[in-house]
């Protein structure tokens, strides 16, 4: 991609993105994440009705008056976007590569941020940490992370979602707000996720959320002969018979685990999450995720 066809990319991603984040995002981000921690803010002398367990002892003690401790909502948040960029990501059969649209999405949600004045960060991981981008605020720096997303060229191939979490956990140390924006499919031999410890882990420090894209035609196999197929980020290659019916059972049955091990997992550590297919409109599934929050 060239500088110019850079800057033009960049510049229809932004226009698109943030017309939306203003006209539908806004308040519904809003609503879903402020307010989520207090901070203290000060003692004043006990007043009738106040909460007796916001009474700050030690200046009691010392001025031989109760007083108590005053906290207001933290009104700037940190939000981190954890971005898959391995090479399943460029699979796409609707028009739009789930790398594009996982872009497409990551740009919504930083400049609703932004328009919250709330600082932005983005990882970018395949099976390592690709590139960091620590949280800060402004329009140059949500182009720079924009930018990242569609020219970065990662390193490695594969995905690896625990080491994408426990990086975060290591360089975030106050409570924020994370979205994992990914296809999610990162299983060992048996379809089970790799990543629950390193994501229970990130659940008790941080808030998470899960945006999952998919491509429609990843679900099934198409019965069209004989084909060789290669995946994208093992390299491994093989022929399959897609036109064989037990073929197919087979695959939309690993599927369907996969799907419900994730869920299940989800479910476990209180994570709010939605799936968002290539095809789709996104808008209804942002604020979808929203409206759970």
């Amino acid at each position: 991609m060239t500088p110019e066809e850079l800057i033009k990319k960049v510049r229809k991603i932004e226009i698109k993105t943030k017309a939306l984040s203003h006209q539908i995002f806004a308040g519904e981000y809003h609503s879903a994440f402020k307010g989520r921690g207090m901070a203290f803010s000060e003692v004043r002398e006990y007043q009738w009705g106040d909460d007796v367990r916001s009474m700050d002892w030690n200046v009691t003690a010392r001025l031989r008056v109760p007083y108590v401790k005053v906290f207001e909502e933290e009104r700037e948040l940190t939000v981190v976007l954890l971005v898959d960029v391995s090479r399943s990501g460029l699979f796409g059969t609707q028009g739009q590569t789930k790398r594009e649209r996982l872009a497409e999405i990551a740009a919504v949600l930083s400049f609703s941020a932004i328009l919250n004045n709330d600082k932005v960060g983005a990882l970018f991981f395949s099976d390592r940490i690709e590139k960091f981008i620590p949280p800060g605020k402004g329009r140059s720096h949500l182009l720079h992370i924009i930018r990242e997303m569609l020219q970065l060229e990662p390193q490695s191939d594969g995905t690896d979602i625990g080491g994408a979490l426990r990086f975060l956990t290591g360089a975030i140390k106050k409570k924020c707000t994370a979205f994992i924006l990914s296809d999610m499919i990162d299983v060992d031999g048996q379809g089970s996720p790799r990543y629950e410890e390193a994501l229970k882990v990130a659940a008790g420090r941080h808030d998470v959320s899960v945006i999952k894209v998919r491509d429609p035609r990843e679900r099934t196999l198409v019965p069209v002969g004989l084909v060789h197929i290669k995946d994208a980020e093992s390299g491994r290659c093989s022929w399959v018979d897609t036109d064989s019916p037990k073929m197919r059972r087979a695959y939309s049955e690993w599927f369907e685990k996969l799907d419900r091990e994730e869920e299940k997992l989800l479910r476990k550590y209180q994570i709010d999450s939605v799936e968002i297919a290539t095809d789709s409109d996104y808008v209804k599934g942002l604020m979808a995720l929203f409206a759970h929050k």
